[in-house]
């Protein structure tokens, strides 16, 4: 069973490790985050960062974890503004084709709806990424327009109807 847990100061440690261990896997489909986000003080001034946007009501940011407490991914809702924010995920390699990212994308909409008062979300991913449309598409989102990303060809979707 999969479990999501809002981002925390002590999630750090296995954040970092989880990026590292995936930056290669997620850079075939996503931009790298570049070496110094790798580091110990990068990594840990960017999550100090992102905790203060959560703290602020600016964004949602959570951990994924599995049956075993294992962190194999993270979901999240940025710019929460006016009802809406944009979401954003990411699996590791070995839990990838297993309905991981599908499941942690359904659950983090009903918080959406529920927890955090959202009424839509929006996500974008770049034409070629079928697996995270896939996603996106398996929990009702709907494409509405191509847009380019980090250059390349993308779509951007919503989801209205979140559930309250």
């Amino acid at each position: 069973m999969l479990t999501l847990e809002r981002l925390r100061a002590d999630h750090a440690d296995a954040l970092l490790a989880f990026e590292r261990e995936n930056r290669e896997y997620f850079a075939r489909t996503v931009p790298d985050r570049g070496d110094a986000y790798f580091t110990p003080a990068g990594f840990a001034a960017r999550h100090a960062a992102l905790l203060a946007e959560q703290d602020a009501g600016i964004c949602h940011f959570h951990v994924v974890l599995d049956d075993e407490r294992r962190l194999v991914g993270r979901v999240n809702l940025m710019d929460a503004i006016d009802g809406s924010a944009e979401l954003g995920y990411r699996v590791g390699e070995s839990a990838a084709g297993k309905g991981v990212a599908t499941a942690a994308v359904a659950r983090l909409c009903r918080l959406a709806g529920t927890t955090y008062g959202l009424t839509s979300l929006e996500a974008r991913t770049t034409l070629d990424n079928l697996a995270s449309r896939t996603v996106l598409e398996r929990n009702a989102f709907v494409a509405v327009e191509e847009t380019p990303i980090e250059g390349q060809p993308g779509v951007r979707y919503r989801r209205a109807h979140l559930g309250h």
